[in-house]
Protein backbone atom coordinates (compact mmCIF):
# COMPACT_ATOMS: atom_id res chain seq x y z
CA UNK A 1 0.00 0.00 0.00
CA UNK A 2 2.84 2.56 1.07
CA UNK A 3 4.59 2.14 -2.77
CA UNK A 4 1.32 2.37 -4.53
CA UNK A 5 0.62 5.28 -2.65
CA UNK A 6 3.78 6.84 -3.22
CA UNK A 7 3.70 6.20 -6.66
CA UNK A 8 0.23 7.22 -7.09
CA UNK A 9 1.66 10.72 -5.13
CA UNK A 10 4.15 11.22 -8.01
CA UNK A 11 1.94 10.36 -11.13
CA UNK A 12 -1.61 10.47 -9.95
CA UNK A 13 -1.95 13.71 -11.66
CA UNK A 14 -0.38 13.06 -15.27
CA UNK A 15 -2.36 9.65 -15.25
CA UNK A 16 -5.48 11.57 -14.74
CA UNK A 17 -4.44 13.56 -17.70
CA UNK A 18 -4.21 10.22 -19.98
CA UNK A 19 -7.11 8.69 -19.27
CA UNK A 20 -9.03 12.26 -19.37
CA UNK A 21 -7.22 12.56 -22.91
CA UNK A 22 -7.87 8.90 -24.36
CA UNK A 23 -11.93 8.75 -22.83
CA UNK A 24 -12.36 12.37 -24.59
CA UNK A 25 -10.90 11.05 -27.78
CA UNK A 26 -13.18 8.34 -27.67
CA UNK A 27 -16.40 9.32 -26.70
CA UNK A 28 -17.01 13.11 -27.29
CA UNK A 29 -17.01 13.85 -31.05
CA UNK A 30 -14.53 16.05 -32.81
CA UNK A 31 -12.53 16.12 -29.80
CA UNK A 32 -9.28 15.06 -31.22
CA UNK A 33 -9.11 16.69 -34.43
CA UNK A 34 -5.83 18.70 -35.26
CA UNK A 35 -7.75 21.57 -35.64
CA UNK A 36 -9.80 21.02 -32.39
CA UNK A 37 -6.32 20.09 -30.72
CA UNK A 38 -4.61 23.08 -31.78
CA UNK A 39 -7.72 25.21 -30.41
CA UNK A 40 -7.35 23.27 -26.75
CA UNK A 41 -3.78 24.47 -27.14
CA UNK A 42 -4.05 28.11 -28.15
CA UNK A 43 -7.02 28.37 -25.48
CA UNK A 44 -5.08 26.64 -22.17
CA UNK A 45 -2.45 29.62 -22.96
CA UNK A 46 -3.62 32.17 -21.05
CA UNK A 47 -4.63 30.35 -17.89
CA UNK A 48 -1.13 28.10 -17.72
CA UNK A 49 0.84 31.42 -18.31
CA UNK A 50 -1.30 32.81 -15.29
CA UNK A 51 -0.92 29.54 -13.24
CA UNK A 52 2.78 29.41 -13.45
CA UNK A 53 2.66 32.63 -11.57
CA UNK A 54 0.31 31.81 -9.15
CA UNK A 55 2.12 28.42 -8.63
CA UNK A 56 4.93 30.72 -6.58
CA UNK A 57 2.13 32.60 -4.39
CA UNK A 58 -0.05 29.15 -3.52
CA UNK A 59 3.32 27.22 -2.41
CA UNK A 60 3.61 30.76 -0.08
CA UNK A 61 0.53 29.65 0.92
CA UNK A 62 -1.37 32.61 -0.17
CA UNK A 63 -3.44 33.35 -2.85
CA UNK A 64 -4.44 36.38 -5.56
CA UNK A 65 -8.31 36.52 -6.76
CA UNK A 66 -7.49 39.21 -8.87
CA UNK A 67 -6.09 37.70 -12.67
CA UNK A 68 -9.28 38.38 -14.20
CA UNK A 69 -9.89 42.00 -13.75
CA UNK A 70 -5.95 42.66 -13.98
CA UNK A 71 -5.59 40.90 -17.29
CA UNK A 72 -8.49 43.51 -18.21
CA UNK A 73 -7.01 46.82 -17.25
CA UNK A 74 -3.64 45.74 -18.07
CA UNK A 75 -4.73 44.68 -21.39
CA UNK A 76 -6.90 47.35 -22.35
CA UNK A 77 -3.77 49.66 -21.66
CA UNK A 78 -1.44 47.76 -23.78
CA UNK A 79 -4.55 47.93 -26.41
CA UNK A 80 -4.80 51.74 -26.14
CA UNK A 81 -1.16 52.29 -26.45
CA UNK A 82 -0.36 50.33 -29.49
CA UNK A 83 -3.35 52.29 -31.21
CA UNK A 84 -1.95 55.87 -30.33
CA UNK A 85 1.92 54.90 -30.66
CA UNK A 86 1.84 51.90 -33.60
CA UNK A 87 4.50 50.48 -31.46
CA UNK A 88 4.47 47.58 -30.63
CA UNK A 89 7.57 47.31 -28.44
CA UNK A 90 6.13 50.65 -26.38
CA UNK A 91 2.74 48.66 -25.58
CA UNK A 92 4.37 45.58 -24.40
CA UNK A 93 6.55 47.20 -22.07
CA UNK A 94 4.12 49.69 -20.69
CA UNK A 95 1.55 46.32 -20.46
CA UNK A 96 4.55 44.57 -18.33
CA UNK A 97 5.59 47.48 -16.28
CA UNK A 98 1.90 47.93 -14.88
CA UNK A 99 1.81 44.44 -14.45
CA UNK A 100 4.87 44.75 -12.79
CA UNK A 101 3.54 47.08 -11.02
CA UNK A 102 -0.02 45.70 -9.76
CA UNK A 103 2.43 42.51 -8.73
CA UNK A 104 4.53 44.77 -6.86
CA UNK A 105 1.44 47.08 -5.00
CA UNK A 106 -0.09 43.44 -3.96
CA UNK A 107 3.66 41.81 -2.40
CA UNK A 108 4.47 45.25 -0.70
CA UNK A 109 1.09 46.22 1.06
CA UNK A 110 0.63 42.40 2.25
CA UNK A 111 4.01 42.00 3.78
CA UNK A 112 4.46 45.66 5.18
CA UNK A 113 0.69 45.82 6.59
CA UNK A 114 0.06 42.12 7.31
CA UNK A 115 -3.20 42.09 5.44
CA UNK A 116 -4.21 38.85 4.05
CA UNK A 117 -3.29 37.95 0.29
CA UNK A 118 -7.15 36.95 -0.56
CA UNK A 119 -8.46 40.44 1.43
CA UNK A 120 -5.81 42.77 -0.59
CA UNK A 121 -6.27 41.42 -4.27
CA UNK A 122 -9.93 41.10 -3.85
CA UNK A 123 -9.80 44.61 -3.24
CA UNK A 124 -7.83 44.96 -6.32
CA UNK A 125 -10.05 43.40 -8.14
CA UNK A 126 -12.71 45.50 -7.85
CA UNK A 127 -10.35 48.69 -8.10
CA UNK A 128 -8.87 47.43 -11.18
CA UNK A 129 -12.02 46.46 -13.10
CA UNK A 130 -13.32 50.11 -12.22
CA UNK A 131 -10.45 51.79 -13.22
CA UNK A 132 -10.49 50.03 -16.66
CA UNK A 133 -14.62 50.65 -17.26
CA UNK A 134 -13.34 54.14 -16.29
CA UNK A 135 -10.18 54.33 -18.90
CA UNK A 136 -12.11 52.78 -21.88
CA UNK A 137 -16.26 54.05 -20.96
CA UNK A 138 -16.32 50.55 -21.05
CA UNK A 139 -16.19 50.48 -25.15
CA UNK A 140 -13.85 47.72 -26.33
CA UNK A 141 -10.77 48.91 -27.86
CA UNK A 142 -10.00 48.33 -31.19
CA UNK A 143 -7.55 49.34 -34.32
CA UNK A 144 -4.22 47.54 -33.10
CA UNK A 145 -3.24 46.08 -36.50
CA UNK A 146 -1.68 42.59 -37.66
CA UNK A 147 1.13 43.30 -35.87
CA UNK A 148 -0.32 43.18 -32.52
CA UNK A 149 -2.54 40.52 -33.27
CA UNK A 150 0.23 38.07 -34.44
CA UNK A 151 1.12 37.55 -31.07
CA UNK A 152 -2.24 35.31 -30.42
CA UNK A 153 -2.89 34.50 -32.90
CA UNK A 154 -0.06 33.72 -35.09
CA UNK A 155 2.05 30.49 -35.64
CA UNK A 156 6.12 29.57 -36.36
CA UNK A 157 5.90 26.67 -38.58
CA UNK A 158 3.55 24.37 -36.84
CA UNK A 159 3.79 26.30 -33.68
CA UNK A 160 1.23 28.71 -32.78
CA UNK A 161 3.38 31.99 -31.07
CA UNK A 162 1.25 31.96 -27.83
CA UNK A 163 2.03 28.18 -27.33
CA UNK A 164 5.44 28.69 -28.31
CA UNK A 165 5.42 32.08 -25.36
CA UNK A 166 4.15 29.45 -22.83
CA UNK A 167 6.59 26.89 -23.64
CA UNK A 168 9.38 29.40 -22.76
CA UNK A 169 7.63 30.73 -19.16
CA UNK A 170 7.36 27.01 -18.19
CA UNK A 171 11.10 26.46 -18.71
CA UNK A 172 12.37 30.24 -17.05
CA UNK A 173 9.49 29.08 -14.47
CA UNK A 174 10.85 25.67 -13.71
CA UNK A 175 14.24 27.05 -13.72
CA UNK A 176 13.80 29.96 -11.14
CA UNK A 177 11.57 27.37 -8.87
CA UNK A 178 14.16 24.17 -8.90
CA UNK A 179 17.56 25.65 -9.90
CA UNK A 180 17.46 28.89 -7.60
CA UNK A 181 18.20 30.32 -4.03
CA UNK A 182 14.94 31.98 -4.30
CA UNK A 183 13.40 28.88 -5.27
CA UNK A 184 14.59 27.07 -2.05
CA UNK A 185 13.77 30.08 -0.09
CA UNK A 186 10.06 30.00 -1.28
CA UNK A 187 9.39 26.56 -0.43
CA UNK A 188 11.02 27.16 2.96
CA UNK A 189 8.91 30.42 3.63
CA UNK A 190 5.70 28.12 2.36
CA UNK A 191 6.67 25.67 4.41
CA UNK A 192 6.59 27.41 7.57
CA UNK A 193 8.50 30.87 7.79
CA UNK A 194 8.82 31.20 11.03
CA UNK A 195 11.66 29.14 10.37
CA UNK A 196 12.70 30.06 7.22
CA UNK A 197 13.10 33.96 9.49
CA UNK A 198 14.82 31.89 11.89
CA UNK A 199 17.32 30.75 9.29
CA UNK A 200 18.19 34.02 8.29
CA UNK A 201 15.68 33.82 4.84
CA UNK A 202 14.23 37.55 4.39
CA UNK A 203 10.66 36.07 4.09
CA UNK A 204 9.39 39.78 3.05
CA UNK A 205 11.62 40.14 0.13
CA UNK A 206 10.43 36.54 -0.69
CA UNK A 207 6.68 37.21 -1.15
CA UNK A 208 7.24 40.49 -2.63
CA UNK A 209 9.28 39.10 -5.66
CA UNK A 210 6.63 36.22 -5.98
CA UNK A 211 4.19 38.44 -6.37
CA UNK A 212 6.62 40.79 -8.71
CA UNK A 213 6.61 37.56 -10.65
CA UNK A 214 3.21 36.68 -10.69
CA UNK A 215 2.23 40.52 -11.92
CA UNK A 216 4.73 40.04 -14.67
CA UNK A 217 2.96 36.97 -15.59
CA UNK A 218 -0.67 38.52 -15.09
CA UNK A 219 0.63 40.87 -17.90
CA UNK A 220 1.65 38.26 -20.38
CA UNK A 221 -0.79 36.59 -19.90
CA UNK A 222 -3.07 39.69 -20.37
CA UNK A 223 -1.21 40.48 -23.64
CA UNK A 224 -1.45 37.25 -25.35
CA UNK A 225 -5.23 37.21 -24.40
CA UNK A 226 -5.76 40.78 -25.81
CA UNK A 227 -3.88 40.05 -28.96
CA UNK A 228 -5.87 36.69 -29.55
CA UNK A 229 -9.41 38.67 -30.04
CA UNK A 230 -7.50 41.48 -31.52
CA UNK A 231 -9.49 43.79 -29.32
CA UNK A 232 -9.09 45.31 -25.82
CA UNK A 233 -12.39 44.02 -24.00
CA UNK A 234 -13.60 46.06 -20.61
CA UNK A 235 -15.22 43.25 -19.31
CA UNK A 236 -12.54 40.35 -19.96
CA UNK A 237 -10.53 37.66 -18.07
CA UNK A 238 -13.77 36.95 -16.07
CA UNK A 239 -13.55 33.80 -14.29
CA UNK A 240 -10.10 33.06 -15.19
CA UNK A 241 -8.37 33.55 -11.57
CA UNK A 242 -10.60 30.58 -11.08
CA UNK A 243 -9.26 28.47 -13.63
CA UNK A 244 -5.54 29.57 -12.82
CA UNK A 245 -6.33 28.49 -9.31
CA UNK A 246 -7.70 25.15 -9.93
CA UNK A 247 -4.73 24.53 -12.68
CA UNK A 248 -2.69 24.77 -9.42
CA UNK A 249 -4.19 22.57 -7.31
CA UNK A 250 -5.13 19.97 -9.20
CA UNK A 251 -1.23 20.27 -10.35
CA UNK A 252 -1.00 19.03 -6.63
CA UNK A 253 0.25 22.20 -5.17
CA UNK A 254 -0.92 23.00 -1.91
CA UNK A 255 -3.14 25.57 -0.91
CA UNK A 256 -1.44 25.83 2.86
CA UNK A 257 2.03 26.64 0.99
CA UNK A 258 5.10 24.63 1.36
CA UNK A 259 4.90 22.45 -1.94
CA UNK A 260 3.65 22.19 -5.30
CA UNK A 261 5.86 22.28 -9.03
CA UNK A 262 5.72 23.77 -12.03
CA UNK A 263 5.32 20.15 -14.18
CA UNK A 264 2.45 19.65 -11.82
CA UNK A 265 0.99 23.05 -13.02
CA UNK A 266 0.93 22.25 -16.86
CA UNK A 267 -0.94 19.56 -16.21
CA UNK A 268 -2.99 20.59 -13.96
CA UNK A 269 -4.18 23.57 -16.82
CA UNK A 270 -3.82 20.95 -19.75
CA UNK A 271 -6.77 18.69 -17.46
CA UNK A 272 -8.80 22.22 -16.85
CA UNK A 273 -8.20 23.26 -20.53
CA UNK A 274 -9.34 19.63 -22.08
CA UNK A 275 -12.27 19.76 -19.40
CA UNK A 276 -13.60 23.31 -20.94
CA UNK A 277 -13.03 22.17 -23.96
CA UNK A 278 -14.98 18.71 -23.97
CA UNK A 279 -17.72 20.37 -21.69
CA UNK A 280 -18.15 22.84 -24.68
CA UNK A 281 -17.91 20.12 -27.15
CA UNK A 282 -21.16 18.29 -25.18
CA UNK A 283 -22.76 21.99 -25.13
CA UNK A 284 -23.14 21.66 -21.04
CA UNK A 285 -24.71 24.70 -19.75
CA UNK A 286 -22.04 27.62 -18.57
CA UNK A 287 -23.56 27.46 -14.97
CA UNK A 288 -23.35 23.63 -14.58
CA UNK A 289 -19.18 24.09 -15.73
CA UNK A 290 -19.15 26.82 -13.17
CA UNK A 291 -20.28 24.19 -10.30
CA UNK A 292 -18.39 21.52 -11.53
CA UNK A 293 -15.07 23.80 -11.55
CA UNK A 294 -15.50 24.48 -7.82
CA UNK A 295 -16.28 21.09 -6.77
CA UNK A 296 -12.99 20.24 -8.80
CA UNK A 297 -11.19 22.98 -6.49
CA UNK A 298 -13.27 21.33 -3.44
CA UNK A 299 -12.30 17.86 -4.07
CA UNK A 300 -8.57 18.96 -4.81
CA UNK A 301 -8.39 20.65 -1.19
CA UNK A 302 -9.98 17.85 0.20
CA UNK A 303 -7.61 14.85 -1.09
CA UNK A 304 -4.28 17.28 -0.25
CA UNK A 305 -5.87 17.70 3.42
CA UNK A 306 -6.37 13.84 3.50
CA UNK A 307 -2.65 13.26 1.69
CA UNK A 308 -1.35 15.49 4.44
CA UNK A 309 -3.26 13.51 7.61
CA UNK A 310 -1.55 10.76 6.23
CA UNK A 311 1.83 11.50 6.46
CA UNK A 312 1.73 12.78 9.86
CA UNK A 313 0.60 9.48 10.81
Amino acid sequence: MTRAREYWEKNGILIVLVVLFVLSAIFVNGFFSRINLTNVLRQITVVTILALGATFVIILGHINVAYGSAIALVGCITCQVMVVTVSLPLSILIGLALGLLIGGINGFVITYFRIPAFIMTLAVTTIARGAVFLFTGGIPIIGMGKSFAFIGQGSIGFMPDSVLIMVILFIVTWILLNKTVFGRYLYAVGGNENAAIASGIKSKKIVRMAFLLDGLMTAIAAIVMMSRINSGQPAGGSGYEFDAITAVVVGGTSLSGGSGTILGTIIGAMIVGILNNVLNLMNINTYWQQIFKGLIILAAVILDMIAKKSRRV
